[in-house]
């Protein structure tokens, strides 16, 4: 396809020298892979040749201390990888005979490696062909094809996988996999990229249609906001609680709530009696106070995490307008309140 060609002849003229291609080495492929999930190939390439050099083989790999990898991995980051790099180097020395498996299927079956490390080792170590899909990948065929697709949905992945089997050579899909890797990591960057000299202009849809900015289509991931509740049960001596109403815009608007004290951490006992006996309830004589769940409650909602506390405050008053326990169910409350309501021995 004249997609392809134009790619590869790009990709020819323009590679970067990056050690882990000058190898078919499925050893040093996996480690280079690995190390360059979510991180820069400048970032990377220190450590593939610190890795590469103190373990030669997978043989020395596997048989380092896990704190040796992690030490030689230190300011990396995301040290699960190193972890199951070790993991997996055990399995393939001790289980696999140091040898890597030869197909994209069996692959997968290593710890630690996805659809696109498995792709990637397939095609570079043994010229499988199979598709390398990853951010890179999405770019490239979402702008040239203009496909408005959001690549954060799952279905997303095997339309885009699909579309780029057909597009790799048969007889080349580990040059066509580099190729589109770089092409997205060179010059069809993210953002405002040199359009003028790219060597699709011409065939480029999302050029035409001045839809480059806008592609590839991903729906925002919503910042997720802990935030910490420890909701105060009040029991006076006839038997009566107090709940109120949220009636602030937020979460939960218009529900029920017991009386709450939100903190910007987990809190312990002292602190929670503290706030009580000085503050929150300061008017009534408090008699006693206990933590009604062992562990705290993680409610999750779309764009924020609530890490609840439950705590029971004895008083010796009775609360002005207060509610009978036996009543309580009856108001609307967020079903996390509700929950702990219907299960809690001290809402009887």
């Amino acid at each position: 396809m004249n997609f392809s060609n134009i790619l590869i002849k790009w990709y020819l003229q323009n590679k970067r020298d990056l050690p882990w291609r000058k190898t078919t080495n499925p050893y040093h492929i996996w480690l280079s892979e690995i190390m360059l999930q979510q991180t820069r190939v400048a970032q990377g390439m220190p450590y593939f040749f610190a890795f590469t050099k103190e373990f030669p083989t997978v043989f020395d790999l596997a048989n380092a201390s896990e704190e040796q990898v992690l030490k030689l991995w230190q300011g990396l980051g995301y040290y699960s990888r190193a972890r199951n790099l070790h993991k997996t180097a055990q399995n393939v020395a001790n289980d696999l005979n140091g040898i890597f498996p030869s197909n994209y299927k069996d692959l997968l079956k290593l710890k630690g490696v996805g659809e696109y490390t498995a792709a990637a080792i397939a095609s570079f170590s043994y010229n499988e062909v199979v598709p390398v899909v990853d951010g890179n990948v999405f770019r490239v065929l979402s702008r040239y094809f203009d496909i408005e697709s959001d690549i954060a949905a799952p279905a997303t992945k095997k339309e885009f996988t699909e579309l780029a089997f057909e597009l790799v050579p048969k007889d080349n899909p580990a040059i066509f996999n580099q190729a589109v890797m770089e092409f997205g990591a060179l010059q069809c960057v993210p953002k405002s990229p040199d359009c003028s000299i790219c060597c699709f202009n011409e065939s480029c849809a999302a050029l035409q249609k001045k839809k480059v900015a806008v592609l590839p289509v991903k729906s925002k991931k919503l910042k997720v906001t802990n935030r910490f509740f420890n909701y105060l049960i009040l029991e006076d001596v006839v038997g009566n609680t107090l709940i109120q109403k949220r009636t602030a815009k937020g979460i939960w608007h218009n529900l029920y709530e017991f009386p709450l004290l939100e903190t910007n951490e987990i809190i312990d006992f002292d602190a929670v009696s503290k706030a009580v006996t000085n503050d929150i309830f300061s008017s009534y004589t408090v008699l006693s106070i206990e933590e009604c769940n062992e562990a705290t409650v993680i409610h999750k909602l779309s764009h924020q995490h609530l890490h609840i506390q439950f705590w029971k405050v004895k008083i010796q008053e009775v609360i002005v307008n207060g509610v009978n326990f036996d009543n309580v169910k009856t108001f609307p409350f967020p079903i996390v309140i509700f929950n702990f309501i219907e299960k809690s021995l001290v809402l009887k």
